[in-house]
């Protein structure tokens, strides 16, 4: 009997024991557990809040760097025009340059009181030296009258009946037609032969 009492009393001891009692002997280890975990999850935060801060700065980089790069290209784009209306401006002026002295032919053959056969003969002059600064700019005429009619430089008023001249060939030039070089400013207006003998035939 005084045995099984005495087995009784320790387990009675052991299950009053106090988990509290336990852990303050540091003897849990589910706290070691919880503690580690903690430990942990303070690291990786650590870790993610470096990484953002690295994130955040090459963003700011590259926003940066993009507002630097928009500035440029307005910048190139302000350049650009700009350089081409100089160059327009200056193409021009100097067109304009050539045919100032034309102008001036002009008006001193308004201003002239010579006869009518004096200024036919001065406005042919006036003719004549803007032929010259077109030549100088490499413009010339469309070759018209005896040609054959072509729709890509001529443009047809109308038709003449004539039978010296072969059918389908500009018989009269109306307006002159000019081009630049290989490309074309604007057609001759022309009259096209029309032959009743070569149609007969």
């Amino acid at each position: 009997m005084p045995e099984k009492e005495a087995e009784l009393s320790t387990l009675e001891a052991a299950e009053s024991a106090s988990p509290e009692s336990a852990v303050e002997a540091g003897e849990s280890p589910a706290a070691d557990v919880r503690n580690q975990d903690a430990t942990i999850s303070r690291g990786e935060l650590d870790q993610l809040q470096a990484e953002y801060e690295q994130v955040k700065k090459e963003r700011d980089g590259l926003i940066d760097r993009l507002a630097r790069l928009q500035a440029e290209f307005e910048n190139a784009r302000k350049r650009a025009e700009k350089e081409k209306a100089d160059y327009r401006d200056y193409a021009t002026g100097s067109v304009v340059e050539q045919f100032l002295p034309v102008l001036d032919n002009f008006e001193l053959a308004l201003k002239s009181a010579g006869t009518t056969q004096q200024l036919k003969a001065g406005v042919e002059l006036i003719v004549k030296q803007m032929e010259e600064i077109l030549r100088g700019f490499q413009v010339q005429p469309v070759a018209t009258v005896g040609q054959e009619f072509d729709p890509r430089h001529h443009e047809a008023m109308g038709s003449v009946e004539r039978d010296d001249l072969p059918d389908q060939h500009v018989a009269e030039e109306i307006r002159k037609g000019y081009k630049l070089r290989e490309k074309l400013l604007r057609p001759a207006l022309v009259r096209v032969v029309n032959n009743p003998k070569q149609k007969s035939e």
